[in-house]
């Protein structure tokens, strides 16, 4: 079904929607637009050697659980996984 176009996105901070509201609520019919601030992206520096580290990790990680998987392990987990994606959503 079709999400309604007049419905607003759910924002996921609840601090920013607690915000929108009180503002909404509050404000002056002459006031129609409210300033909302824009949250403060995360700083976009990460420290190289621990990038480095979960790297070697995952490099590592999944070719060791490969190869000490049987091949009837393989199977089970596959078809667990298949079933997980075909299974009806629940009401």
């Amino acid at each position: 079904m079709p999400k309604r176009s007049s419905k607003r996105p759910h924002e996921k901070d609840a601090n920013v929607t607690a915000f929108r509201v009180v503002q909404e609520a509050t404000q002056d019919e002459e006031d129609d637009l409210a300033v909302v601030p824009e949250p403060e992206p995360p700083p976009g520096d990460k420290n190289p050697a621990a990038v480095a580290l979960g790297r070697l990790g995952g490099k590592k990680g999944g070719a060791a659980r490969a190869a000490s998987l049987t091949p009837e392990r393989r199977r089970e987990i596959a078809q667990k996984a298949a079933a997980a994606r075909w299974k009806r959503p629940t009401e």
